[in-house]
């Protein structure tokens, strides 16, 4: 019983959430570009309308804050695993512009919804000195996920030639039976504090809201395009880029957990600055780049990176009033989303034209984020959101 009662913590159970949320996402992704070429013969218009589409349940997620008025946090993230399972499983029986657009906005409410909640519960059922490593445990678990979604889809489409249908059904089919698992096998947890079931949007977090948006910006470059390059430009096969994702969650598999350790030492403002003067770089050198290899380690480059975004999160946790975290995570993921509504659509226009001009527009997003980096303290905390209040108040 004692065993028992030790498995069935809060952690555990967000543990066992982020293993399973990549096992199937990974799959939709890493297949996503090769199969819309190859069976609904999309161009950078098609891919971009379905990956404004995709990005609406994320612009929607404040929503979360109304639905959480019926349905405890917990079970909506269970749910919301569920119905991205469902997404996912169906996506190969529908390879048409119209049925990827549906089975993509299904499986993203699950998304999205998710992610919500997932971050409200880590920021709420984690300590704030142990958050950021514990983020970085959950980003390992995730990697090992990714990893063995990434090593199925290559050795069941290269080795047993799978075709693209049973592929996503098996992998869609099993998220759910575990969902399923973990929906028995956990009791219902808790909350620290009682959540505002209202939406809060607070002008002392105006900082968290501005790197969010940028954040949400400039992921959608790398999430939407960059894929897209390897693939129409540089002719990658479903294996090469199943090896480059898995380059990508070897690394955060091995170094995630120590990454979160490194941002809990050194802090969120200097991290965050080394990541952006990185991307920075990184996109400057997509726009230029015309050698395959090189493009690879870009890629790879350019994934690295999201590790660092953690810092994020826990310079909200730091600043925040304890019962304004899941609405504001929903609010967050809205805000994170504006800017991916609209920038796939209008960017896969430019695409078509000049292919360069979107990394170029990524830089320019990097370095925004960059300057606002500045802005953040040393030692953020709630009353010291911004740099100048604790210049201000270590002059006192």
């Amino acid at each position: 019983m004692k065993l028992v009662s030790r498995f069935n913590q809060p952690e555990h159970l967000l543990l066992a959430m982020a293993f399973i949320m990549p096992l199937v996402f990974s799959v939709w992704m890493v297949l996503l570009n090769n199969f819309v070429v190859e069976k609904a013969a999309f161009t950078g218009t098609e891919i971009g309308i379905l990956q404004s589409l995709r990005e609406i349940p994320g612009f929607l997620a404040f929503t979360v804050v109304y639905v959480l008025l019926f349905l405890k946090e917990q079970r909506l993230a269970i749910a919301a695993l569920a119905v991205t399972s469902l997404g996912v499983a169906l996506t190969g029986y529908f390879p048409s512009a119209a049925g990827l657009y549906f089975t993509t906005v299904l499986m993203s409410v699950g998304f999205h919804y998710f992610e919500t909640v997932n971050q409200s519960l880590s920021l709420q059922w984690i300590k704030k000195e142990q958050t950021a490593h514990f983020m970085g445990k959950m980003l390992s678990v995730k990697s090992a996920a990714s990893l063995m979604a990434f090593s199925g889809v290559w050795l069941l489409m290269e080795h047993f030639t799978w075709s693209y249908q049973a592929t996503y059904l098996l992998f869609g089919s099993l998220a759910l039976i575990f969902t399923c698992f973990i929906a028995l096998s956990f009791k219902q947890f808790t909350p620290h504090t009682e959540q505002s079931k209202k939406l809060v949007l607070r002008k002392r977090y105006w900082l968290f809201y501005a790197l969010t948006f940028f954040s949400g910006a400039r992921r959608q470059i790398f999430v939407v395009f960059a894929g897209f390059l390897m693939v129409e430009k540089f002719h990658y096969s479903v294996a090469e880029i199943s090896s480059l994702f898995l380059i990508n969650y070897v690394f955060n598999w091995l170094f995630a957990a120590k990454i979160g350790k490194l941002i809990g030492k050194l802090g969120e403002r200097k991290i965050l600055k080394f990541e952006y003067i990185g991307l920075i770089a990184v996109f400057i050198a997509y726009g230029l780049v015309e050698n395959a290899t090189i493009a690879a380690v870009l890629y790879v480059v350019d994934h690295l990176f999201f590790a660092l975004a953690i810092a994020i999160k826990t310079y909200f946790q730091k600043i925040a009033a304890p019962e304004d975290i899941a609405s504001t995570a929903g609010v967050s993921f809205s805000i994170n989303h504006i800017a991916a509504v609209v920038i796939p659509a209008l960017l896969g226009m430019l695409w078509v034209v000049n292919s360069s001009w979107v990394f170029y527009i990524g830089a320019g997003f990097a370095a925004c984020s960059l300057l606002l980096s500045l802005l953040i303290p040393i030692a953020p905390k709630s009353g010291i959101e911004l740099r100048y209040q604790e210049k201000r108040l270590a002059t006192r």
